[in-house]
This record gives structure tokens, C-alpha cells and sequence, in this order.
């Protein structure tokens, strides 16, 4: 879970400081308090684009930290399969820097990009927002929340869909390759018998480019060598060293210590007449004719020619050399092998087709199900009169997920209206309460720890606004929850209250977020409840408020959300 958040320099905040707890986590304050800074920060540590822009005035930076603690060990396992290592006490730190010119994440200080970092904050955090809300406008979310419910019973099934389009994509780009015409297809009879006939004829030995290179640059420069060696020889071949071995020899029974002078001149003439013995003979092995210098030119500039045409090393063309054979012999037995792999991939997609056909009816029997939970859901978040389907219908075609089509249908008007697309039908503040119905619905199976909520109480009130606290407090019991909100209806189910308040200090705007304690939270609530004037009764409706939400809280403790829904009438209305 999200256990803290650090900003600096951000907009309207100088430097806060937040520690998330466990369960839902509110978050209030006045209009243009900066609470979508606060959220707005979480998503650029997760990877939403950042502009210079934000950095605070004055300022040369900005920088936002977010720190995870990751108990659970199948989340461990999910990270370290993307190299992704908490610390010993189960810490993952997410950071983003933001200059003038660029931005920089990190996660446990190495620097990742922008993909790698939402591959590994998608495992930890989700955030639902108003963009959130709306991509329940597009099928494929259906579809993929559809799937996320029923993953027990699909999950096998669709990787082994997965799977099995893989390998039909593969033997259909084989098939694809079966399309020569009888012209096309003697054209590159010929040109390939002609590329085959001149790689044999090379007849390449693998490291014979080296061996000539080395051999034709002993030969290019010959006369040079000979010149430098009979210079050598010369100097080597002088009686200097054994006229001066011959002269300490004779005085060496005079001193002792003469001997081993005389002895070191001794091996120093036997060392340079070997020289001497060695380099007349390089010369003498020296003599090449020059038709030898030709044939080894021909023959490196024969083998350059072949690896620039058919690969950079002799192994690289005898590569090629064996890949053309069999494309030749693809090319003799066309229309025979064309008939094979048309018939191994007719078996394919008739194995697809099965899968597929399986996985469409296991998820039409998800959707039942499934649209029979959200139906309740809806009711209680006081859809009273609604019809809501989700629609599983198969394609002409073949997909990585099978080949289904889910659309979400609702009838907010059964019996005068069928059930409609829910962009046809729902408002943006519907699409908020459809949204937290499914996350409701999901809240056993979504595995993702931390829920962000922003704008789930666009154009609701009243016991709508009670339902929906209701709904995030359960949530709050299987995730971790941060929203936040301007209904004292929701903010009452807060397990932990955070305030967010502008203030203006020597000239300039900052933000600040604050804990609250209980009497401060009554305090907020009367706020929300009341507007400018707080009265002894506006006060007392936020204590009474306050207490009902913790019956509320500890009824869903016990018992199971949609029969808790049934009291949750007995909160207190706005105002």
C-alpha cells in the first residue's frame, strides 16, 4: 500500500508531507485548495507527463516521492519478475524529479523510463478519475473487466487462447508466403540455383579470410621486411660479442668476480648466433613468386566479394548458403508444400476456433453472473429502476483475447427504454457510480493494493452521496482507498481524514495537507455541512453524522455490503 507521500516545489505546495493509513483515506478542502494538486502529484510519480511549468514559482525544481510497503508475497513475486526489488522491510520508493528541461523517475534510485515505471506502478496503484469513468465508454474496458471477474474460471483458458492465436498468426505468415505466381516463382528458381552454384564454387573455409589477410600483407610488404632483416643480420652477425667474450676470459682466473661477466658475454654470443641462424633462414624461406602474390590477392578479394553479398564471415555465407538450399527445395516442391501448410493451418484455427468457442461460453456465463452483481450494486447506489446486461457476442475474427465482443448495456427506464450502450444513456456522474459498482463488485478479485479516487461525487447528493460513502468504505475493507471529495456524507466514513488548506505567507500561495484528529474531523465535517457560518447545530448533525458512520463502518466489519446498504438510510442528509 501507499504508506507516504512526499512533495516539493509542486505548483501552490512548497513541501508537504502525507502518511497514508490502511482503509479509506479522505481528503477535503475548499475549492482551489489545491486538492488535484495532491492527486495530481501521486500521477506524475506514476508516469503522467510533467511541464516545467509546474515546478513552484521561484524555484528550480520540483520533486515528488511516493513510498509502497509490499507485504504481500505474491506482489513481491509480480516485481521481481520485472526486476523490481523492496528492501528488507518491504519498501518500494518512486520518485520524480522535474527541471526546466527534463524529468527524471526513479524507483529505489535507478532511473527508469517513463514505460518501464507505469509497467511497475500499475501492479501497486490505480487511479480513477474522471478519464477513468469515461473509458467505460469503450468496449474493450468491458471486455477487460469482464475478464478481471471471472480470471479463476478464464484465466488458463484465455492464456491458452493466448497461445494458440500465436502460433496461428505464425503458420498464416508461413501460408502468406505461398503466394508466387509459376512466372515469379521460375524467376527465383533461377536466381537462386545461380546464388547456390556461386557460394559452392567459392567453396569457403571458415577463418581462410584471416589466414590470406595476414599472408597477403606479409607479401605486400616483403621488400620491406627483407631490407629491415639483412640490416639486422648484419649488425648481429659482427665478431664484436665474441672478440670482447675472448678478452674477459683472459682475465677472469684474476678475479673472481670476472667469471660471471664472462660467462653472461658467453650466453649473449650463443643467444645472438641463434638469432643470427634465425633470420637467415626467414630470409631464405622468403622467396615467393609473384604469381603466389596474385593467386592470394584473387582469392582474399574472391572471399570479400562473398561475405558482402551473402554475410559479413565465411560462416555467415555458408549460413545463407544453407538457408537458400531450402528455400530451393520449398521452391521444387511449391504446390506440395503450399497444400501442407494450408492443411497445418486449417488445423490451427479450427483448435483457436474450439478455444475460443469454449472461452466465449465461459464467459458468457461470467456475465450473467457478473451483470446480476453490478444490477444489485446499482440499485443500491440508487439506480432505483434499472436494467443493466453485459453483452457477449462473437466476431468474424481472431484475437490475442478470443474472439468476443463485451458491451455494457443499461435501461435506466425498464419497460419504455430497452437496455442501451452506456454512452447512449449514462452522465458523467453516472458513469462515476457504474465505475464504483464494478471496483465494488471486483473489490475480492482486483489485486492492485492502493485505489485512488477522484470525482466519484460528481453530481450526486443526498442518499445517493450516502450510498456511495458507503460502497468506498467497503472497498476501503479490501484495498486501500484515497479519495477525495466535498460531500460530508462520504467524508464521514473516513478512516483517516486529511485536510488540504491555501494560505498566503510573505506574498505567496502555498498548500499544506494536514492529519486530522477526531474532533477535527467533526470540525471539517460541519464545514462541508454548513458552508461560512458553523452553528451548535450544524456542529451536532457532524457528531451525529460522525457516530452513525462508525455503526455503519462497524456493520460492514460483520456483515456483507449489499445487506449493510438496507441501513444506510439512517445518515443524515446534507444541510
Amino acid at each position: 500500500m501507499l504508506i507516504g507521500l512526499h512533495v516539493k516545489n509542486l505548483a501552490l505546495i512548497e513541501q508537504a508531507d502525507v502518511e497514508f493509513g490502511n482503509g479509506l483515506n479522505i481528503l477535503t478542502g475548499e475549492t482551489g485548495a489545491g486538492k488535484s494538486i495532491i492527486i495530481g502529484s501521486v500521477a506524475l510519480a506514476l508516469g503522467a507527463k510533467a511541464s516545467k511549468d509546474m515546478i513552484r514559482r521561484g524555484e528550480d525544481y520540483a520533486y515528488i516521492e511516493l513510498t509502497f510497503s509490499v507485504d504481500d508475497e505474491k506482489k513481491r513475486e509480480e516485481l521481481k519478475s520485472m526486476d523490481v526489488y523492496p528492501d528488507d522491510d518491504g519498501l518500494l520508493i518512486i520518485s520524480k524529479k522535474i527541471t526546466p528541461t527534463r524529468s527524471i523517475s526513479r524507483i529505489n534510485d535507478e532511473t527508469v523510463t517513463t514505460a518501464r515505471l507505469k509497467a511497475v506502478t500499475g501492479k501497486l496503484l490505480d487511479i480513477h478519475g474522471q478519464h477513468e469513468h469515461q473509458s467505460l465508454l469503450h468496449r474493450q474496458k468491458h471486455l477487460e473487466i469482464l475478464d478481471e471477474y471471472s480470471r479463476k474460471e478464464t484465466g488458463m483458458l484465455r492464456r491458452e487462447v493466448a497461445e494458440s492465436y500465436r502460433k496461428y498468426l505464425e503458420l498464416k505468415g508461413k501460408l502468406d508466403g505461398f503466394s508466387l505466381d509459376d512466372e515469379s516463382r521460375k524467376r527465383e528458381l533461377d536466381f537462386i540455383r545461380f546464388e547456390i552454384t556461386e557460394i559452392e564454387n567459392a567453396a569457403l573455409r571458415p577463418g581462410e579470410e584471416e589466414e590470406l589477410a595476414a599472408k597477403f600483407r606479409k607479401y605486400a610488404h616483403s621488400q620491406k621486411i627483407m631490407e629491415s632483416l639483412q640490416a639486422a643480420y648484419q649488425v648481429l652477425d659482427s665478431d664484436m660479442i665474441g672478440r670482447a667474450c675472448h678478452e674477459v676470459e683472459n682475465v677472469s682466473s684474476y678475479d673472481e668476480r670476472l667469471s660471471g661477466i664472462a660467462s653472461g658475454l658467453s650466453d649473449a654470443e650463443s643467444i645472438l648466433s641463434d638469432l643470427c641462424r634465425s633470420i637467415s633462414g626467414y630470409l631464405d624461406e622468403m622467396e615467393f613468386s609473384g604469381e603466389d602474390f596474385q593467386q592470394t590477392e584473387e582469392r582474399l578479394d574472391l572471399i570479400r566479394q562473398m561475405t558482402a553479398k551473402y554475410g559479413s564471415t565465411e560462416e555467415a555465407v555458408l549460413r545463407s548458403l544453407d538457408a537458400k538450399k531450402k528455400r530451393l527445395e520449398e521452391l521444387e516442391n511449391y504446390e506440395e508444400l503450399a497444400r501442407a501448410a494450408k492443411a497445418v493451418f486449417e488445423e490451427q484455427k479450427h483448435v483457436l476456433a474450439l478455444l475460443c468457442g469454449r472461452l466465449s461460453e465461459e464467459r458468457k456465463k461470467a456475465a450473467k453472473v457478473l451483470e446480476n452483481r453490478i444490477s444489485e450494486e446499482l440499485r443500491d447506489l440508487n439506480f432505483l429502476h434499472v436494467e443493466f446486461q453485459v453483452d457477449v457476442h462473437r466476431t468474424d475474427h481472431y484475437t490475442a483475447s478470443g474472439s468476443d465482443e463485451v458491451e455494457f448495456l443499461i435501461s435506466t427506464n425498464p419497460g419504455s427504454i430497452p437496455p442501451r450502450p452506456l454512452g447512449e444513456v449514462a452522465s458523467g456522474g453516472e458513469l462515476s457510480r457504474i465505475m464504483l459498482a464494478i471496483k465494488t463488485v471486483l473489490a475480492d478479485t482486483d489485486d492492485i493494493p492502493t485505489l485512488i479516487f477522484d470525482e466519484i461525487d460528481t453530481g450526486i447528493s443526498g442518499r445517493t452521496a450516502q450510498k456511495v460513502s458507503e460502497r468506498l468504505s467497503y472497498i476501503g475493507r479490501k484495498h486501500q482507498v484515497l479519495c477525495i471529495t466535498h460531500l460530508p456524507q462520504i467524508a464521514a466514513m473516513a478512516d483517516t481524514h486529511f485536510e488540504i488548506r491555501k494560505s498566503v505567507q510573505n506574498g505567496m500561495t502555498s498548500t499544506k495537507i494536514q492529519k486530522l484528529n477526531e474532533q477535527e474531523q467533526t470540525g471539517e465535517l460541519a464545514r462541508l455541512l454548513g458552508g461560512a457560518e458553523i452553528t451548535e447545530k450544524v456542529l451536532e448533525n457532524a457528531e451525529e453524522m460522525k457516530r452513525l458512520a462508525k455503526e455503519t463502518k462497524t456493520h460492514l466489519d460483520s456483515r456483507d455490503c449489499s445487506v449493510v446498504s438496507n441501513d444506510v438510510s439512517m445518515l443524515p442528509a446534507a444541510g
